[in-house]
């Protein structure tokens, strides 16, 4: 027969064994599903970050198509009149505020 003090040690042992094998085993779990998840959200930014440009430059480029009917089709850099340009935003700057205190003064 063994010594129950010997038994009680090898018991204890590979209670602590299989712990430390368990816990190892979950953290290398938790710390595989961390890393996916990291990837994943980074992923997401990315494509939601191309989403963001690709429809800025989308919405651009339909402004400036618009601007460029608008404005009577000006293309080339002699043919562009900045004072003009400049002219027309101050127009239409000066318009909006008019626009505004109406609205401001019918509010109150």
């Amino acid at each position: 027969m063994t010594n129950p003090l010997v038994h009680a040690f090898f018991v204890g042992r590979a209670v602590a064994q299989t712990l430390y094998e368990q816990l190892e085993s979950d953290v290398t779990h938790a710390l595989s599903d961390l890393g996916r998840f990291d990837a994943e959200q980074r992923e997401r930014l990315r494509q939601f970050t191309e989403q963001v440009i690709e429809r800025a430059a989308r919405e651009e480029q339909t402004a400036m198509q618009g601007r460029t009917a608008a404005t009577g089709g000006r293309t080339g850099s002699a043919s562009v009149d900045l004072q003009a340009t400049l002219d027309e935003l101050r127009s239409e700057i000066a318009q909006l505020r008019f626009e505004l205190q109406q609205y401001r003064s019918r509010s109150i």
